[in-house]
């Protein structure tokens, strides 16, 4: 069985840390390099939830996209939940290790895994990155839909092919409007509005976005209109979890190391129900004059 070191050593080689963004905090929180590692459990959120899932699976090794600490701590007393994932880790001989924006702009990366999983035809990366000389790495994806489909016929097709959660797949836009080409963007991507119109694209699938941004979005008339959909962002970066764990499962059999690899499905996503608003629903006055 191969020791920790050697691990890291393959997922670093897979997600350089050196390219996760300068205010990201990637790599291993903690972990023993001398360790053997048998099981290795990929999700999204380092959260207590996940860290009992890796304790029950018997995993040496947790791998996540999101961090555990991303602005620095100064304590990791068991009393905070933080502290207790990292107390609940140490005591069971379980490593933590980061792959967060180094895996976003990765090839294959995050967006790719999103794109995949909404089986759609890649042509290449929304915002390039430089330093790769064959234009495959970079954040975000534009793709082309198998066959055309209408906005809303498209977010119930995402809806169906993403993993279930309580906010399901908002759309902004002509709910008849065809779609043929579409930008793709794993976790928070209202900051690349510039770079999808750019594009050109039909539609954008991210997560996260706020009113005014989206707002402004719909209402440009720079490349004509943009429909948007809004997915929950675990559900947009789950689909890398699955996508990782073959990557380090490919490494495992060149090295011969006999490696378990598991995916957790467990919903990590903090909203938890959805009440869908009343369809013909008019804001009324109830006190002062009428207006």
């Amino acid at each position: 069985m191969p020791v920790l070191s050697e691990v890291l050593t393959a997922l670093d080689a897979l997600w350089p840390p050196e390219r996760a963004e300068g205010w990201d905090a990637v790599g291993t929180v903690c972990g023993d390099p001398d360790a053997e590692v048998r099981r290795v459990l990929f999700a999204v959120d380092p959260v207590q939830e996940i860290v009992d899932e890796a304790v029950r699976l018997g995993a040496d090794l947790l791998v996540t996209h999101h961090p555990l600490y991303l602005r620095g701590t100064t304590t990791v007393a068991a009393s905070t939940f933080k502290g207790k994932v990292v107390h609940t880790l140490i005591k069971h001989d379980i490593a933590l290790h980061v792959a967060h924006t180094n895996a976003d702009t990765a090839d294959p990366g995050v967006s790719d895994a999103l794109a995949g999983a909404l089986d759609l035809h890649i042509q290449g990366p929304l915002v390039p990155d430089a330093s790769d000389p064959a234009g495959r790495r970079g954040l975000g994806r534009i793709c082309e839909l198998g066959h055309p489909m209408t906005l809303a016929e498209f977010a119930s097709y995402a809806a169906a092919r993403l993993p279930a959660t309580a906010q399901g797949i908002r759309a902004a836009g002509d709910p008849d409007r065809e779609i043929r080409t579409i930008a793709v963007s794993g976790g928070s991507g209202d900051s690349l509005f510039d770079d999808v119109r750019a594009a050109g694209v039909d539609a954008f699938l991210t997560a996260d976005l706020r009113h005014h941004p989206a707002s402004e979005a719909t209402q440009s008339t720079h490349n004509g209109p943009l429909a948007l959909l809004d997915a929950a962002h675990w559900a947009t970066e789950w689909p890398w979890c699955e996508q990782a764990a073959a990557q380090l499962d490919a490494v495992s059999d060149r090295h011969g190391w006999g490696l378990r690899t598991h995916v957790s499905r467990t919903v990590t996503d903090p909203w938890t129900a959805h009440a869908a608003s009343a369809p013909r629903f008019t804001p009324t006055h109830t006190t002062g004059a009428p207006r």
